[in-house]
């Protein structure tokens, strides 16, 4: 049930972060989709290394967006060099 929560995270911050991120990107929806759980995945990581978070607990949707932004952003600058 976890996994579900998180993928339904990543599905609106990866869908925020690409709003919020300026020019073109490379990809489609289900790659922003990908992205948008990763960035999810990594807030909840980092918030837990950090004591953010309790083992087992999610990352805020505020983190899951910004943790999409960092990845998105990174995708398209290794995507872009291409």
């Amino acid at each position: 049930m976890e996994l579900l929560g998180w993928i339904m995270v990543g599905l609106f911050a990866g869908a925020i972060a690409r709003l919020i991120m300026p020019g073109r990107h490379p990809g489609g929806c289900v790659l922003t989709i990908l992205l948008g759980i990763a960035g999810a995945l990594l807030a909840g990581y980092v918030g837990r290394l950090l004591g953010v978070y309790a083992p087992g607990e999610q990352a805020s949707f505020i983190a899951a967006v910004l943790g999409s932004i960092g990845v998105l952003a990174l995708y398209s600058f290794f995507a872009g060099r291409g």
